[in-house]
């Protein structure tokens, strides 16, 4: 087909990029829309094979920079990152995209459409896995996490991990983009429209046959969140006893409400090896008590810690945190084991950010774990998106999550991915107490791991071999 004069493309080209630029606004960023995130693509996907491959690569370039505007006012204004920083994280989902439409275009001009349908799923999961393995904040905003809200769809992080999940959306969109393109005949519209759709009744046939399963057991949970603002202060200090004598009254409310298993959240205070009030509170309640502790050891290292006090134990279980925010937590050293309480339910440990790396996920699903119990603490805008991280590793790694955050969401989750209780500590003090699930789960993701991600690469590899190699005409 010959291409039109650039001039008339000029309000196709502008629209194009406005509705994905909107559409990746309202369905990406801290507060996503989830079903907006599967059309968001489609309209510069449509453009792609219509105009010239600069058109369709700037397009895809600025629309995605543009969407990612909503990052703005979380990672400069509420994180208080260097504008550099910010953005750079604005403009890497414009890069991705960009090289997305480049080879789908490419594919599409050397007449393979069925190829250019994979290019772009195939080339984004590609992208964002290797970002993962480099990036200090592992799978933070992932597109797969806009789907949260999408329990049916999540339900794919079970096997494939998070990258089935974008693949998955990315290919619906390509196939609806293509159905009206001139590169492809009538028949490989129908084969790619058919492909599609039965992806997706597969996924969500999965998904709603998992969501079934019934619990095995459960665990009484509570999650407590005081002081939202304050930072870590000591343990011997004043201050500290103060806010001491304030979790000990509230983890009282939650025994009188039949908790068994108490969170508090990350970096309430200061102390050494053990905080008495607490172990001496765990003993008489029989209650397994989770405090977030900023751990001071001997030759001045210290270290994010999760301080777990049992019943019947001398002294407490601890997990140090493996993956610490760079600047914020440098003064830290970081662990690098995992931890699994002793008795019954099989119970792992994490504090907040861990829960943003997929290590997490299959360490714990190896160890066949129930149940993780994760002190946090969030940046008050991003409560929601840092909090559904977690649950999807509960989901990946087929354990139910325990998270109690400051300054975001207390949420209790089973290894479905289901909120079965939640409070927000964003402005105010929270409690929550509720029976939460427990099941027997193993995940084939917890098996294998990020397989996945690497048939992805495999795969572009190959998309990569068929846009660049030459092309043979037989002669008559």
């Amino acid at each position: 087909m010959p291409l039109r004069p650039e001039r008339s493309v000029v309000p196709a080209w502008i629209m194009a990029t406005a509705l994905t630029a909107i559409g990746w606004w309202l369905g990406s960023g801290t507060h996503p829309v989830w079903w907006i995130t599967w059309l968001a693509p489609v309209p510069v996907l449509w453009l792609a094979s219509r105009v010239r491959t600069r058109w369709a690569v700037a397009s895809a370039f600025l629309a995605m920079a543009i969407g990612s505007g909503n990052l703005w006012s979380y990672m400069h204004g509420h994180i208080g990152l260097p504008f550099g920083v910010v953005v750079f994280a604005m403009l890497w989902p414009g890069v991705i995209f960009a090289l997305c439409v480049l080879l789908h275009k490419r594919l599409l001009r050397r007449g393979r459409v069925v190829a250019a349908a994979l290019a772009v799923p195939v080339t984004w999961v590609a992208l964002a896995f290797f970002n993962s393995l480099i990036s200090p904040h592992g799978t933070f905003f992932d597109i797969a996490y806009t789907q949260m809200d999408a329990l049916a769809v999540i339900q794919l992080a079970a096997i494939t991990g998070i990258w089935g999940i974008g693949a998955l959306m990315l290919f619906v969109a390509t196939a609806v983009a293509l159905l009206s393109a001139s590169q492809a005949n009538a028949r490989t519209r129908r084969a790619l429209a058919g492909s599609a759709l039965l992806l997706l009744v597969i996924v969500l046939g999965f998904g709603i046959w998992r969501l079934a399963a019934p619990s095995t057991s459960q665990a009484r949970v509570g999650l407590i969140a005081l002081d939202q603002t304050g930072k870590p202060v000591a343990i011997d200090s004043p201050e500290g006893q103060a806010r001491q004598d304030r979790y000990l009254a509230a983890l009282g409310r939650a025994v009188d409400q039949g908790a068994q298993i108490a969170v508090l959240p990350e970096g309430i205070f200061a102390a050494g090896a053990s905080i008495p009030a607490f172990a001496e509170f765990a003993q008489q309640h029989s209650m397994t008590v989770d405090v977030g502790v900023n751990l001071q050891e001997d030759h001045g290292v210290e270290r994010n810690t999760a301080m777990v006090f049992q019943p019947g134990a001398v002294s407490p279980a601890m997990h140090h945190k493996h993956h610490l925010i760079p600047g914020f937590e440098s003064r830290f050293t970081p662990g690098n084991t995992f931890q699994m309480l002793t008795g019954a339910p099989r119970i792992g440990l994490a504090i907040c950010k861990d829960m943003d790396f997929q290590d997490f996920s299959k360490a714990y699903g190896q160890r066949n774990a129930q149940l993780l119990l994760v002190p946090a603490w969030d940046f008050v805008e991003d409560g929601w998106l840092h909090s559904r991280m977690a649950i999807m590793r509960g989901v990946e790694g087929g354990f139910a999550v325990a998270r109690a955050a400051r300054s975001g969401r207390l949420t209790l989750s089973d290894d479905r991915g289901r909120v079965v209780a939640e409070a927000s500590s964003e402005q105010d003090d929270a409690e929550r107490v509720a029976n939460l699930p427990l099941r027997e789960t193993q995940t084939l993701y917890a098996r294998w791991g990020n397989w996945f991600a690497w048939l992805d690469v495999v795969a572009l590899l190959a998309l990569l071999g068929m846009a660049v190699a030459p092309t043979f005409h037989r002669s008559r």
